[in-house]
């Protein structure tokens, strides 16, 4: 089951009664749109106790189509990577800290 925005808003505003909901959800789309920005300087971005974010440049490359097997030029992007941190990852595996 994924978390969207407006569950994670809600999670927040029922664990922290006294901030307004509309002060919550400025706060998350902060904290969003740093994460964005940063990863498009090409900038890691780290969360203590939860992972890394980080953008790798995929180079251009020929690629085929599957459907019609004909050559289809792909340019260079870039992709997000995200790499779990310790406590996450013992978390998630139930492990004792």
């Amino acid at each position: 089951m994924a978390i969207v925005k407006s569950k994670l808003l809600k999670e927040l505003s029922n664990n922290y009664p006294n901030f307004l909901k509309k002060d919550l959800e400025k706060f998350i789309n902060i904290i969003l749109k740093e994460v964005k920005s940063t990863l498009n300087r090409n900038e890691r971005v780290e969360l203590r106790g939860f992972g890394v974010f980080y953008t790798n440049l995929q180079k251009s490359r020929i690629s085929r189509n599957p459907k019609t097997g004909e050559k289809v030029n792909t340019p260079e992007k870039k992709t997000i990577h995200f790499k779990m941190g310790k406590e996450l990852f013992k978390k998630i595996n139930n492990e004792e800290e």
